[in-house]
């Protein structure tokens, strides 16, 4: 605990490795066009209609709107639009979605606070970092498989985290901070029942950013309470701990940055499909393969990714919706991946009918990587088979600056136009030169 709140406490004052301050900033500007897509989904809507009705100080911004409105009140709406889709980060070792609930939280703290770019980039590196040893330090994969939501949990602790340092609290006011996150971490994982994304929304983004920086604004104004959440009697391992490493939490803080580890996705869709999509389009490019030449599509993926993407009625989680939408298109937009019409074409659901989704004992035993298999055979006998190891945007295959922008842009421009994303992605860029992140609300706006 030591350790843990005296590298918080200070993280505002310690600069960021060249190499972490530029994936920061990928993953920031990755988070906020989610935002700005999520913002004209339900999940979205609904977050930025009640974020109206709550009123509260004026002291952030809901993206997507011209609502400003009370810190945890914005953290709750901007993390529900960061996941209202399945387009922003995640971080596979700790089975976590950080940059929603943390990136939501960090920016609601440094517009309350005034805060600079340099403060928010340290600021959301920190929450990364909090977020991802939190899970790690309780086993994350036998936690979620207890029925425990990870996607929930570390984020909570990332987001305060985050909220903590940007409002200026010390070393015990941060022992304080951890106390009331572990109160109000909470989460199981019956959310992958929940087919409209509404609740999974509040519960990857909008519960754990609010909580985060409710934790930070009551501390920072005086609450005070235990020392020490993580050890003595009915501490937090003790509740939620079955083989927990509390050492994790501090274990090569400022060496190890998790922010590294983390995740960009490639396409606008969910974690178990970007593999397949990966190498579908490998073998479209190579073979020059059009859709009226494929007889059979195997996709092989981990059985929990078959278990979560078969067959869905979402278009954007539909593992062999998908796959025909890259075999038609030869490429997988936003717009594309969010066309509910088009799951009733003709043409469609007669190609789908040649897909089929296996889960495999392979490639489930490789978790929490995500790789993904495709074996194509066309109507001339033709066979072609890829396998993805390391998806595009993970830490073995991570995405160009360019890439990110232009994923970035095409989720934010249909929200801001096309000038407004444009000058996002150049502010982002250049966000040290910022002294106020208030800056950003223009551009962030519908």
């Amino acid at each position: 605990m030591q350790a843990l709140s005296a590298y918080i406490a200070r993280a505002l004052r310690r600069p960021l490795p060249p190499a972490v301050q530029e994936k920061t900033k990928h993953h920031l500007l990755d988070t906020l066009a989610a935002m700005l897509s999520g913002s004209r989904l339900p999940p979205g809507k609904k977050a930025v209609s009640f974020a109206t009705t709550l009123g509260g100080t004026k002291e952030a911004s809901v993206v997507g709107s011209r609502t400003v409105t009370a810190a945890a009140n914005a953290a709750l709406a901007n993390g529900m639009l960061g996941h209202a889709d399945e387009t922003d980060d995640s971080h596979s070792p700790s089975q976590t979605h950080p940059g929603c609930g943390v990136v939501a939280a960090a920016l609601a703290m440094a517009e309350r606070e005034r805060a600079g770019g340099t403060a928010l980039l340290r600021a959301v590196a920190l929450g990364y970092d909090v977020c991802c040893r939190l899970t790690q330090s309780l086993n994350a994969v036998q936690f979620r498989a207890a029925g425990h939501s990870t996607h929930s949990f570390g984020p909570t602790f990332g987001a305060a985290a985050a909220a903590g340092a940007l409002a200026g609290l010390d070393e015990r006011g941060v022992r304080h901070l951890l106390s009331y996150a572990a109160q109000q971490a909470s989460g199981i994982s019956c959310w992958m029942r929940d087919e409209a994304h509404i609740e999974k929304a509040f519960d990857f983004g909008g519960m754990p950013a609010r909580n985060g920086v409710q934790a930070a604004a009551m501390v920072a104004h005086g609450f005070t309470g235990v020392d020490d959440v993580f050890s003595g009697e009915r501490n937090f391992f003790a509740a939620y701990g079955r083989s927990p490493d509390p050492e994790e939490l501090a274990r090569d803080l400022g060496e190890r940055y998790e922010i590294m580890n983390a995740d960009i996705k490639r396409w606008a869709v969910g974690s178990p499909i970007q593999a397949p999509l990966d190498s579908l389009l490998e073998l479209i490019r190579e073979h020059r393969i059009r859709p009226g030449e494929v007889e059979r599509l195997v996709v092989r993926v981990a059985h929990l990714g078959a278990n979560t993407t078969d067959n869905r009625a979402m278009p954007d989680i539909c593992m062999q919706h998908l796959c025909v939408v890259m075999l038609a298109d030869g490429t997988v937009s936003f717009r594309s991946a969010h066309d509910a019409k088009r799951m009733r074409e003709a043409k469609i659901l007669e190609l789908r009918r040649r897909v089929e989704l296996v889960g495999d004992d392979e490639l489930t035993a490789a978790m929490p990587r995500r790789e993904g298999i495709v074996e194509l055979r066309l109507k001339d006998g033709r066979e072609f088979r890829h396998h993805t190891r390391a998806v595009r945007g993970t830490p073995e295959n991570p995405m160009s600056r360019e890439e990110v922008e232009a994923k970035s842009r095409d989720l934010a421009a249909p929200v801001t136009g096309v000038a407004r994303s444009r000058k996002l992605c150049e502010t982002v860029w250049n966000l040290e030169g910022i002294k106020d992140v208030r800056t950003l609300r223009p551009l962030l706006r519908a």
